[in-house]
């Protein structure tokens, strides 16, 4: 299994506030560990919540003695959702942070997902599949039949998350498992990478020739090609039943 994992700040952000984790080594009891957040909430808060977030959550893994990896994630998730709603509480400068979610673990050739908000995980093979559904205002109405994901309000109103860790006293993560075929390629990303590139584009750069680390910086540059609106951030993994690894 290979990995690259890279963030950028983008073309019109003044800091950056997605924060992202990568070990395909073990982390506690887990074989590997994939964490991507996306913060908000002002100059100071969005960049603290995200990196919060993420250490807590690896910390949590870290000390963990349980296999389970839902219970795990979910018990590192409510820690880290209740630290980060106290802080906003006591810290003016960071009142109503928050941050978006998704995080990743491989065992054996299981892939398990979870996600809040609407940073999203795709599984590329014969082409691109978004295993992770975004907890947005938009998808709600699409999923009451009131518009659709073409329609004009749709991308108007897209980036309207109804779900993020740190803003109420308890958030519910969706979980997923995948059976992955080897050499299957998984993108964990911001919606800096999917507000500015389609996923026709992103499924051309990812089954296009080239190494991990050209393709995480392709979909990078694509992006502030695109106007680079905001943050950036990607996790690309190559997943190899036969546990060989190529450059």
């Amino acid at each position: 299994m290979q990995v690259q994992a890279l963030t950028d700040i983008g073309r019109k952000r003044q800091v950056n506030q997605d924060y992202i984790f990568e070990s395909i080594d073990p982390v506690g009891a887990f074989p590997n560990l994939f964490i991507l957040a996306d913060g908000m909430g002002g100059h100071k808060g969005g960049d603290f919540a995200s990196k919060y977030l993420t250490e807590t959550m690896v910390g949590y893994v870290s000390r963990a003695n349980s296999c389970d990896i839902v219970k795990v994630l979910r018990n590192a998730i409510d820690l880290a959702n209740a630290l980060i709603l106290e802080k906003s509480h006591s810290d003016e400068a960071l009142r109503g942070m928050g941050s978006t979610l998704v995080a990743g673990v491989i065992t054996g050739n299981i892939l398990t997902a979870a996600n809040i908000g609407d940073s999203r995980l795709y599984i590329i093979r014969d082409g691109i599949t978004q295993v992770t559904r975004d907890h947005s205002y938009v998808e709600e109405l699409v999923k009451a039949g009131r518009i659709t994901r073409d329609s004009e309000e749709y991308h108007r109103k897209k980036n309207i998350i109804t779900r993020a860790v740190g803003i109420d006293e308890s958030v519910s993560a969706d979980f997923f498992e995948v059976e992955l075929l080897k050499n299957d390629q998984i993108l964990l990303c911001s919606d800096g990478l999917t507000n500015m590139v389609d996923d026709d584009t992103i499924l051309a750069i990812i089954s296009g020739h080239g190494s991990l680390q050209y393709k995480a910086k392709t979909l990078i540059e694509t992006a502030n090609a695109n106007g680079g609106n905001d943050n950036i951030a990607v996790i690309l993994i190559k997943y190899d039943k036969d546990g060989d690894s190529d450059a």
